[in-house]
């Protein structure tokens, strides 16, 4: 139903638009201030530009440290992706299929890392990983990104296994599928969409992870955020603008990307009938 239209409702309609695209501006100005630095032809960030250039990319192209440091980011966040992935999509569904008395405290055990302070979890990690020898090492990144994105892919999965018809694991089970069988064959083509993002954000999450690194990671394991976070202190480079135009780039074509599998979960839905 749509608003009176009265002098008085278009006014507010007015202020609605035009608080909602202030807020936008606020929380997009500093993106759309830093893409053109990474262009600038001078050495510094500043305004006015004194040119246009690509030297920067150049540099960040050219540089070993930024290059591995973008490989060590897709290694681990590639690794960390997969386990949590796996790990967040069993305890979802298992956390859906069961009816423990107890659900509400592992759910809130499972999602800690999302509200625990990311200098909190580097601590307690570094004080785990050091007597094992995990520190300094990629596999030790690899399971602390796990354990900070799993939680991310708890929520999406969990969110889309509540519009799934338990019907379909009887009818399943009436036809002799195992439970690891209707899993593979009924549950998982259906919840795939929602998989497939709780991947992207799991990815994201690992790929935008700095504190863990500066606590973790040593030479061998600088990602491109620990790089940048170095770059700041040690010789500031407009270079650390092309990464970050970089980065915002890939997170667009991230969130595009859940944006689509959200949409293919909704028709997939209203083609099987699910609420």
């Amino acid at each position: 139903m749509s608003a009176p239209r009265t002098p008085l409702g278009r006014l507010g309609r007015v202020v609605h638009w035009a608080f909602t695209l202030a807020v936008l501006a606020f929380l997009v100005a500093p993106i759309l201030a830093i893409v053109p630095l990474s262009f600038s032809a001078g050495s510094f960030l500043h305004y006015p530009l004194p040119g246009l250039s690509l030297q920067w990319y150049r540099e960040f192209f050219g540089s070993p440290f930024w290059i591995d440091s973008v490989v060590n980011s897709l290694i681990i966040g590639a690794g960390a992706t997969a386990l949590a992935t796996t790990l967040g999509t069993l305890a979802a569904f298992g956390l859906w299929l069961a009816r423990l008395p107890g659900r509400g405290v592992v759910v809130a055990v499972l999602i800690a890392p999302m509200v625990v302070p990311s200098v909190v979890a580097a601590v307690g990690l570094l004080f785990a990983y050091a007597p094992v020898g995990l520190a300094n090492s990629h596999a030790g990144m690899i399971l602390a990104h796990t354990a900070l994105a799993a939680p991310f892919v708890v929520v999406t999965v969990s969110a889309t296994l509540s519009g799934f018809d338990r019907t379909l694991l009887r009818a399943a089970a009436a036809c002799g599928a195992g439970p690891a069988t209707a899993f593979r064959r009924v549950v998982l083509p259906l919840i795939a969409p929602g998989v497939a993002a709780g991947a992207l954000f799991a990815f994201a999450i690992s790929l935008d992870e700095v504190v863990v690194a500066l606590f973790l990671a040593g030479p061998g394991q600088r990602t491109l955020p620990r790089q940048m976070f170095a770059g700041l202190n040690d010789n500031l480079s407009l270079a650390i603008a092309a990464a970050a135009t970089i980065l915002i780039a890939l997170s667009i074509l991230l969130m595009a990307s859940v944006g689509w599998l959200r949409g293919r979960a909704a028709r997939l839905a209203a083609r099987t009938g699910q609420p």
